[in-house]
């Protein structure tokens, strides 16, 4: 599939009225986990495109290409409020924290493994580690206030256990930048790959950050604001992956190429019939947006789009799924990593004065108030033990104790 020679109607022709707008939500408690998640997906990858044209807007001089992006960014903003009320309003925060979190989780699996490149494979790598314990310490929270067992939302394809705990994950700042990836040469599945998760992340970090202060509980409210802080770690890992000298139409060009993608990814594995039409809608809407912006590129910078995406076939298309035995594999092998500046180290190897240090101990003692850690210990006082989904024991030794929570492993 090829979007750039679809056949594409003028994007104005795609603005619809509010009964359109405003499409019937999901059964909680009957969706399909990934279609969850995919809505969740697309919901970010929208509110990226959306925050990319203001950005362009702010920093452009012509006022006809600024008007060009306008009418680009109201499409999507369109395409943005129909999948958000796709959620359902009797849908909780920590019941869609869940959804946010099993997509963090197997989305970074599925893009690791079919990523060619070993540096990003391996940023990937990284921060699936984390999100999987997000995953675990959202899920406690869950158990000990409302006794909801959250293996039920994620259909027993994602496992709720220990990954590298939370505590672990606060980093200096300038250990999440990354080398960047030359687009010029990079394949087009590791382009794809580093939009995607980058624009994921954003989300993410976006919702913590706006829901902390409304969540019901203290405890809660403390758990948002910590793990927002970690997302705001990956944001910075995997946005600093992307190549900086795109132009600014060059990045929308990528930008609109990618929700194609995605639209037609999610078109293709959907399986709500009432859901997999709006994929297949708003990817004909981003066609006639991807052509619009060709035309742009090709006016005001002489550019044909093949210089920047030089086969706009399809790579292989991205399919959520589960990814069990994958996570385990890599919880297995690299637990103990921290991110030093642009390479990952074994934490056992750092230096004493390291930098990870000196902020271990600024946000972390005592370490009886970390947020995280206080989720679980609360937890088992309450319950005898932490609330898992295991298909089988942990694989770090140190992880598997159902009646304490280590806050050693990868500090």
């Amino acid at each position: 599939m090829n979007p750039f020679l679809e056949k594409a109607i003028p994007v104005e022709n795609y603005f619809d009225n509010w009964k359109c707008i405003y499409p019937r939500p999901y059964d909680k408690y009957e969706v399909n986990p990934y279609t969850r998640t995919r809505v969740i997906l697309m919901n970010g990858t929208e509110i990226e495109s959306i925050f990319f044209g203001h950005q362009f807007t702010r920093n452009c001089t012509d006022n006809n290409i600024r008007r060009g992006i306008s009418i680009l960014r109201r499409l999507d903003q369109q395409q943005q409020k129909v999948i958000s009320v796709l959620k359902p309003a009797d849908e909780t925060i920590l019941e869609h924290t869940i959804g946010y979190e099993q997509l963090a989780v197997d989305l970074t699996a599925e893009l690791a493994q079919r990523e060619p490149d070993c540096y990003v494979k391996m940023a990937l790598d990284f921060a699936l580690l984390e999100d999987f314990d997000h995953l675990y310490r959202y899920s406690d929270l869950g158990y000990f206030e409302y006794g909801e067992k959250m293996e039920c939302l994620v259909g027993h394809y994602t496992e709720i256990m220990p990954g590298r705990p939370t505590i672990s994950h606060h980093r200096f700042p300038t250990d999440n930048i990354k080398y960047w990836v030359d687009f010029e040469t990079a394949c087009p599945i590791t382009k794809l790959n580093i939009s995607i998760i980058t624009a994921a992340e954003q989300q993410t970090m976006n919702y913590y950050m706006n829901v902390a202060n409304i969540y019901c509980s203290d405890l809660g409210r403390q758990l948002y604001q910590e793990i927002g802080s970690v997302e705001e770690e990956h944001v910075s890992q995997y946005e600093s992956l992307l190549d900086p000298r795109l132009s600014w139409l060059e990045n929308l060009l990528m930008h609109k190429y990618n929700e194609c993608y995605l639209y037609y990814s999610c078109y293709c594995s959907e399986v709500d019939p009432y859901i997999r039409k709006i994929w297949e809608y708003h990817y004909m809407q981003e066609v006639s947006s991807l052509q619009y912006v060709a035309k742009l590129l090709e006016k005001y910078e002489g550019k044909c789009w093949k210089e920047v995406i030089p086969d706009g076939e399809f790579p292989e298309l991205l399919k959520l799924g589960s990814n069990i035995e994958y996570v385990r594999h890599v919880l297995k092998n690299t637990v103990q990593l921290t991110s030093k500046r642009e390479d990952y180290v074994n934490v056992d190897k750092l230096c004493p004065d390291d930098k990870f240090f000196m902020m271990q101990d600024a946000l972390n003692e005592p370490v009886g108030q970390v947020p995280s850690h206080k989720v679980i210990e609360k937890t088992i006082r309450k319950k005898g033990k932490d609330y898992r989904f295991e298909v089988a024991e942990n694989p770090i030794k140190a992880l598997r104790d159902r009646k304490e929570d280590n806050t050693c492993v990868g500090r």
